[in-house]
């Protein structure tokens, strides 16, 4: 049998949900370092006298993936809906690639000028392009491949690849502070999670090679075009901008406990580096817990209840958890507040990313999961520039508790839109 036919009913499903989360894994690595060492990176490529600025010049740059990743949802969500699950899974692998070498190996601002934040800039788009639809072809893969009754869990490891790729960020950045002196990290240290990435690469593109289509796109005898996925996008845009309500509370919290939580730790609390990277490990292994758990339990209660019990205790608890943190900064209280943040987001998005790909339209399926996460995390991406230009506008070091609890209020009302009949309340509750 080929590869590109559709999976074999002998293949093991952990080998087969391995492979197809590999990619996501990357994506969401490169991401993470990106986030880690914004200090390094601003001095690398933003050197300004004044440190607030070069700092958000870099938070931003982050940030900007995130710009053209509806971008490459719609196109290359209509390529993985026209051509295939597997295929499309390959070409954003390789987009990333490319990506990531960028961001590695481009010299810094003293050595070739603007050029330098220009190129870095480059490849973040690049990243963010194929990072548009990377997570939609992920989770509806996982979805079609799921055995009866147990969507929720087999879609949670596409998030749970991502908290695997947060620990191994992290634990990485622990013991190249044990290694190297603060200069040389500053220096050049900072790269070497980058490359770190690049040599991942050839792997990826080995595992990812041997995956199969799914039995249900194999099926299909219809493969819609362009245009025809544009005019479903166009008569479901109900549905996706609702999706994207959803989703902004997702982004915004996983992007306000991991990425974020270094720069908050370092240049809000004046916690110590390692502390900050410590924390950032357990907050990747609490989610990773929970994600799979809270998918599970979905799978036996539905989505909504999940959705609505997560997104009030968001509202009632983010802000109130961080005003207790920075009243008296510790390493404590920090591992405290973001394992609880942890709980909350987790245990949320374990069931809104299956519930996501449940509500949109088949022959669409990836094209709208894709488009409406890309437009939530236009929003979510910018989060750690958000909550930096909070904190210094309000003097507020509480703030971004705050912005947490915003956007789990969009979740809420998305929530409630999604499923406001009973039809919608009763259709997903035993996938």
């Amino acid at each position: 049998m080929s590869t590109a036919s559709h999976a074999s009913p002998s293949e093991s499903k952990f080998r087969t949900v391995f492979r197809v989360v590999s990619g996501n894994f990357l994506e969401m690595y490169d991401f993470m370092v990106y986030g880690y060492y914004a200090s390094a990176i601003a001095r690398t490529y933003f050197p300004s006298d004044n440190a607030f600025a070069s700092l958000m010049l870099t938070l931003s740059v982050f940030g900007a993936g995130f710009l053209v990743r509806p971008l490459g949802a719609i196109v290359l969500g209509a390529y993985i809906d026209h051509h295939g699950r597997r295929k499309g899974l390959m070409l954003t692998l390789g987009l990333m690639a490319f990506g990531t070498l960028a961001v590695a190996v481009v010299p810094g601002y003293a050595t070739i000028g603007i050029l330098a934040p220009a190129l870095v800039l480059l490849g973040r788009l690049l990243q963010g392009f194929s990072a548009g639809v990377e997570l939609g072809g992920v989770s509806v893969y996982l979805s079609e491949i799921a055995t009866k009754g147990n969507k929720g869990f087999y879609v949670s490891w596409q998030s749970g690849s991502q908290q695997v790729a947060v620990v191994f960020a992290a634990l990485l950045g622990v013991l190249l502070h044990r290694l190297l002196p603060v200069e040389q990290m500053t220096n050049w240290g900072w790269r070497v999670p980058f490359l770190i990435g690049c040599l991942i690469v050839p792997f990826l593109f080995i595992i990812r090679r041997s995956l199969q289509e799914t039995e249900e796109f194999a099926r299909k005898k219809h493969r819609p075009s362009m245009g025809e996925i544009m005019a479903s996008m166009v008569q479901n845009w109900g549905v996706v901008v609702a999706g994207m309500g959803m989703v902004i509370m997702t982004t915004v919290s996983f992007y306000l406990i991991t990425a974020y939580t270094p720069t908050f730790g370092k240049e809000v609390l004046r916690l110590n580096e390692f502390d900050t990277l410590l924390v950032t490990v357990c907050i990747g292994l609490s989610n990773l817990f929970w994600l799979p758990v809270s998918g599970a339990v979905s799978d036996r209660v539905g989505r909504r209840p999940m959705l609505i019990t997560f997104t009030v205790l968001t509202i009632l608890t983010a802000y109130p958890t961080v005003q207790w943190l920075v009243a008296e900064p510790s390493f404590g209280r920090l591992l405290t507040v973001e394992l609880w943040l942890s709980f909350l987001y987790a245990c949320y998005n374990g069931a809104m990313v299956v519930a996501l790909t449940e509500v949109m339209p088949a022959d669409v399926r990836t094209a709208g999961f894709s488009l409406a996460y890309s437009l939530a995390t236009t929003v979510g991406g910018f989060t750690p520039a958000i909550a930096t230009y909070l904190i210094h506008v309000s003097g507020n070091k509480a703030a971004p508790g705050a912005l947490m609890g915003v956007a789990a209020v969009c979740g809420l009302i998305a929530t409630l839109v999604l499923y406001r009949t009973p039809e919608a309340r009763n259709q997903y509750k035993a996938a």
